[in-house]
């Protein structure tokens, strides 16, 4: 298969899935991260606090010409930031909106990178086998330090809508915890407003994945098999969160208690600056 294919690759599980094509996968995927080591040798070690990831738990995205994206979080998304937080010394608990296993976009690991598997080592159970989100709720949010909802397409899938997360959201919100979160994963934000005249975000300024690059680039070379179903940049703008980014570089923004990066590019700074505010937060 040739890489300048730009024509999107079917996944055989679903009928009318797919795949980015090899072309865009030959542009957005590479064996190694940008990571070149910790944002600091500190750590904490007093074993109370954690961080609650809530996974994307549906793959496919119903796209509008009625094909579905095989997407899922995006594992340098996922692993890479919660890489840093772990060897901060942070403890992990995995979510879903059902209780299913997280799912991953496999064909964007990078499978030659050593920060990225010693996360997936110190993890995977948990994905696979997580929480139920509600069922978190009801026992109480008490020990967690960090909410972190990582990127990949699948987080437009079900978390904006969902009851569970709006609750999870207001607990960390009105405790003053942190919230984390990059490239597709700030669809999530839109939970707080479920249900809501006004969404509780409201007037806080994050960096997001373009909505120019996936109705315009993503579709050309074949990332995407089709228009999304919604524009994520322009839902987050209508519940009054402000987007401060334009295109895609890297960036990365804190705005009170809430870190965003705009894409896979972000990973790497985005769990260094996570890692920091947590020890800055809760290092005792």
């Amino acid at each position: 298969m040739s890489t300048q294919d730009r024509t999107p690759t079917p996944d055989p599980s679903e009928d009318n899935a797919f795949y980015p094509s090899p072309y865009s996968l030959s542009q957005y995927t590479a064996p190694t991260t940008n990571f070149d080591g910790l944002a600091t040798e500190e750590t904490y070690t007093g074993g109370r606090w954690k961080v609650l990831v809530i996974a994307a738990d549906e793959r496919y995205m119903h796209m509008r010409n009625g094909t579905f994206f095989s997407t899922g979080n995006h594992p340098v998304e996922t692993l890479l930031p919660l890489h840093h937080m772990i060897e901060a010394g942070y403890g992990v608990d995995v979510a879903t909106i059902s209780g299913g296993p997280g799912k991953f976009e496999w064909w964007a690991y990078p499978r030659q990178d050593e920060a990225v598997r010693s996360a997936w080592d110190a993890t995977k159970e948990s994905f696979k086998a997580p929480h139920r989100l509600s069922a978190l709720l009801e026992s109480g949010l008490e020990d967690y330090a960090a909410l972190f909802i990582p990127g990949g397409h699948a987080a437009m899938n079900g978390l904006p809508f969902s009851p569970d997360l709006r609750d999870a959201l207001d607990f960390f919100l009105r405790e003053d915890r942190l919230i984390i979160t990059l490239c597709h994963g700030p669809a999530a934000l839109l939970a707080a407003g479920v249900d809501r005249a006004t969404n509780p975000l409201s007037g806080y300024r994050i960096v997001v994945f373009p909505d120019s690059l996936d109705f315009g680039a993503n579709l050309e070379i074949g990332y995407l098999p089709g228009e999304m179903p919604w524009k994520l940049g322009q839902r987050l703008r209508e519940a009054g969160i402000e987007i401060a980014n334009e295109d895609m570089s890297g960036a990365t923004l804190r705005d009170r208690n809430l870190l965003t990066g705009d894409s896979p590019l972000a990973a790497h700074q985005l769990g260094k600056e996570s890692a920091l505010a947590l020890l800055e937060q809760f290092g005792n």
